[in-house]
C-alpha cells in the first residue's frame, strides 16, 4: 500500500453502508479521501470516527451522481484542490421496491441513472484526470451478485427487485467494457468488479435483515477487499470479486 500513500481516492455514496466504511479505512490508509454524497453532513459526521491525526484526510462534498452539473462541480472542487485523482471507487446505489411490469417509469430511471449512468459519468472524469497524469490508478465498481444472477426476492413471493439487476448486470459488462478499452488507450489503469451477496446497509430492509440471520456481509467486509486489490502489485490486477457470507441462502 506504500505507493497509495497521500493519493487521492474519491468514494461515491460515502455517507453511510459500503461508502462510509470504505472511506474511513483508506483515510486509515494513509490516502486523502474525497467523500462524494447528497448527505454530505454525514460525510462530515464520520470525521469524528477517525482518529484526530486523521480527521483533516477526509473531505466531503456534496454531491449527487444522477445529476450531470453536480457531478461535474464536484470533480471540478476535486481537481482544484488535490491536483487530479488516483482512486475511484464507484459506491452510490440505489434499489426501491416494486415490480417492473407496474411500478412508475420515473422512479426506473432514476435506479438507472444512479446504479449505472452515475458510475459511468464519475469514472469518466477519473479516467481522464489519470490519463493525462499517465497515473496508473485503480477504479472500482460496487456491483452485486445481482449483476451475475438476477434476484428474483423470498421465495414464493412477487419478485420486488425490478430493474435493480438489470443495472448491477449492466455493471458486469461494463467492466470488462472499461478494461479493454484501458488496455486498447495504452494505460495500466485497473479496474475492479465487486460483487457482494447480502450486506448489512440502510438499503437493506429490517425484514431481510432478521430472514438472513447470521448470513449477512458487513459493510467492512467489502472495504477490505478493496483494500485488498488496491494492495496487489502493479502487474496484478483483480477483475472480478463475488464475495458471499458462509452459509448464504439468497
Amino acid at each position: 500500500m506504500e505507493r497509495w500513500l497521500n493519493k487521492v481516492a474519491v468514494v461515491t455514496g460515502a455517507s453511510s453502508g459500503i461508502g462510509a466504511a470504505t472511506a474511513k479505512d483508506l483515510v486509515l490508509a494513509g490516502l486523502n479521501v474525497v467523500g462524494l454524497a447528497r448527505r454530505v453532513d454525514r460525510v462530515e459526521a464520520l470525521k469524528q470516527q477517525l482518529p484526530a491525526d486523521k480527521c483533516q484526510y477526509l473531505t466531503a462534498i456534496k454531491c449527487d451522481v444522477t445529476d450531470v452539473e453536480s457531478v461535474n462541480e464536484a470533480f471540478k472542487q476535486i481537481v482544484t484542490k488535490f491536483g487530479g485523482i488516483d482512486v475511484l471507487v464507484n459506491n452510490a446505489g440505489r434499489i426501491v421496491g416494486g415490480q417492473l411490469c407496474t411500478m412508475d417509469v420515473a422512479e426506473v430511471q432514476t435506479i438507472l441513472q444512479t446504479n449505472v449512468m452515475g458510475v459511468i459519468h464519475c469514472t469518466q472524469h477519473a479516467f481522464k484526470s489519470m490519463k493525462e497524469r499517465s497515473m496508473n490508478g485503480h477504479i472500482f465498481i460496487i456491483n452485486s451478485i445481482a449483476g451475475h444472477n438476477v434476484v428474483s426476492g423470498i421465495y414464493g413471493q412477487t419478485p420486488v427487485t425490478n430493474v435493480y439487476s438489470a443495472s448491477k448486470y449492466a455493471l458486469t459488462a461494463i467492466t470488462e467494457i472499461y478494461r479493454r478499452e484501458f488496455v486498447g488507450l495504452e494505460t495500466k489503469i485497473k479496474i475492479t468488479s465487486i460483487s457482494p451477496a447480502l450486506v448489512e446497509t440502510e438499503m437493506v430492509g429490517e425484514h431481510l435483515k432478521r430472514l438472513a440471520k447470521d448470513c449477512i456481509l458487513s459493510p467492512h467486509d467489502i472495504s477490505n477487499a478493496i483494500m485488498y486489490a488496491l494492495s496487489t502489485p502493479p502487474h496484478v490486477q483483480i477483475h472480478d470479486m463475488i464475495i458471499k457470507p458462509v452459509g448464504d441462502v439468497f
